[in-house]
């Protein structure tokens, strides 16, 4: 596989290359290191893209240029015209279903993780970006994580700014051994939105599904759709949307477990309620996570029993 760089430009916007919650770039040229983009992960059929061989691409695009070729409408000049845009291309590495290192799954944090998760006696674990890293920043929010998390044994493996591809190479690099939890609540992929198309951000998620099931087969996968972010109207809105249509597929009712909450934090117009977002639209605060807690509480008893 031909290996590729990308560059996380941390100092872009939350739509352009660099995650929410990011942490800033450091000064200086060349101070973000390069991220070699990993190996592809295995992606559940219920959300896999289509991709054709090489023998049905040729296929396909033989077909279509003989149609143009022996059209004798009026659209023939337009048909020849946006031919090569209509051609089936060579399917391209989806990096948000590879192994990848993120820069926030280096250093300190990730190594910690790593520790927490040989150590065992773990029966819950959140994962995901700054939306589940931030139960406890702050008094306020600590207040409500301890008010339905307290009780429990937990670890917290979300990294703010962390994507699919961030996630599925920690796991498979430490935070997914030594442990094997009762149950999983998963919340990934808001990250990915400026990157990557929805199905693409699906099969990263489901990836990521695929490798819990993998590293803890007798975990029950409480799986959330994104929460919505930004304002009605904004296309980010819609994609995040679509993305969570599609892996709602991944709900099998015995090891995986879909929840979409995210009506619950929106007034009658889809605008956040107040006080329960921040003024990002993308992060709760203790308003919002207790909102959350009390949607998932049951559901998390129950699947851990």
């Amino acid at each position: 596989m031909i290996r590729t760089l990308v560059i996380l430009a941390l100092t872009a916007s939350a739509f352009g290359q660099a995650p929410a919650g990011a942490p800033p770039a450091a000064a200086g040229r060349g101070a973000v290191a390069p991220i070699v983009i990993g190996p592809p992960a295995p992606v559940p059929p219920q959300v896999a893209i289509p991709r054709p061989t090489p023998a049905e691409l040729s296929q396909v695009n033989d077909a279509l240029t003989k149609w143009i070729a022996a059209d004798t409408s009026g659209n023939k000049a337009l048909l020849q015209k946006f031919e090569s845009l209509m051609k089936l291309q060579p399917p391209k590495t989806n990096n948000a279903a590879t192994y990848t290192q993120t820069q926030q799954r280096i250093g300190p944090r990730h190594v910690g993780f790593a520790e927490t998760a040989s150590k065992g006696n773990i029966d819950l674990l959140l994962h995901g970006d700054s939306i589940t890293d931030w139960w406890v920043q702050g008094d306020a929010n600590k207040a409500m994580f301890d008010k339905y998390f307290g009780g429990m044994k937990t670890a917290n493996f979300a990294i703010a700014g962390d994507t699919t591809q961030g996630v599925l190479w920690g796991l498979q690099n430490g935070e997914g051994q030594g442990f094997q939890p009762k149950a999983v609540m998963l919340m990934i992929g808001t990250n990915n939105s400026g990157q990557s198309t929805a199905p693409e951000i699906a099969e990263g998620v489901g990836a990521v599904v695929m490798e819990m099931r993998k590293d803890f087969p007798n975990a029950k996968i409480l799986l959330l759709a994104i929460f919505p972010r930004s304002t009605p109207g904004d296309p980010v809105r819609e994609k995040l949307a679509e993305v969570n249509r599609i892996v709602s597929k991944l709900d099998d009712q015995k090891n995986v477990f879909y929840m979409d909450i995210g009506a619950k934090f929106l007034d009658e117009k889809g605008v956040f309620l107040p006080d329960s977002f921040r003024a990002d639209n993308l992060h709760p605060q203790a308003k919002g996570y207790d909102i959350w807690g009390a949607a998932v509480k049951d559901k998390l008893a129950e699947l851990m029993k």
